[in-house]
């Protein structure tokens, strides 16, 4: 089997594992929206990444960025609400980072800083504003870190931004929501778990399940980073104290 068919292959178990996550957490989802959102939020994810999952299928000759980039756009497509844009849309920008060596480690941060600066760019949330940003971006922070510049392996690298997304999503309860319809809620958004920050822990956990099988290791998903990445931009910081 050639990398590129490893890859495809890898890519396409992903997504099957990913959603089958979803499937799984739908009601927990659910629940967790319906506190502080639509409610809607499980069952949009589910139904998004189900018609990526059919749509994969059949693209037999596609290459790691094709397929990165077709479920990229069905999640715009079949997502409801602001997801669709924010997941989708920044997964099809981000494939891009594929097109030309496939998924190596430096591509893979490349794709992840990407992602992240698109939903940033997207939906304007900064960390602490109660958002899937306060789980990305440790994660990404940390894996780019640990490839970068702690040399690790994919794997040991994914372990560790796996768990900083979860710090990241725990976070998120005990502050007040700045974006979104949360927003509204003003301070009752306090002790809310954000279900958007949950779906991409969610995700983040079965990349790492699928990483294993196709890097030949298991690592566990605690260890941290031994330098943690600044937790909040500067700018983000002076903004707060004015």
């Amino acid at each position: 089997m050639s990398d590129t068919e490893r890859q495809r292959e890898a890519v396409v178990e992903a997504l099957e594992n990913v959603t089958a996550r979803l499937d799984e957490e739908k009601s927990h989802l659910t629940d967790l929206d319906s506190a502080i959102g639509d409610a809607d939020h499980g069952a949009n994810m589910t139904r998004g990444f189900r018609k990526a999952n059919e749509k994969v299928q059949d693209m037999d000759e596609a290459d790691p960025a094709e397929l990165v980039k077709t479920i990229g756009v069905t999640l715009v497509s079949e997502v409801g609400g602001a997801s669709g844009p924010l997941y989708g849309g920044s997964i099809m920008s981000a494939s891009q980072a594929f097109s030309e060596e496939g998924i190596t480690a430096e591509t893979s941060v490349a794709f992840a800083e990407a992602y992240l600066e698109k939903v940033q760019d997207r939906g304007g949330a900064e960390i602490g504003s109660k958002t899937m940003v306060d789980a990305l971006t440790p994660a990404v922070h940390t894996y780019k870190k640990s490839i970068e510049t702690d040399d690790l392996e994919p794997l040991e690298a994914l372990a560790k931004a796996v768990d900083a997304a979860e710090r990241g999503v725990e976070f998120t309860t005990p502050i007040r929501a700045k974006k979104g319809r949360a927003s509204y809620l003003g301070w009752r958004s306090v002790g809310h778990q954000d279900p958007g920050a949950t779906s991409t822990l969610y995700i983040m956990e079965e990349l790492l399940a699928t990483a294993q099988t196709y890097l030949n290791g298991e690592v566990e998903a605690t260890a941290e980073a031994e330098t943690a990445p600044e937790e909040m931009p500067d700018e983000v910081a002076e903004g707060e104290e004015e």
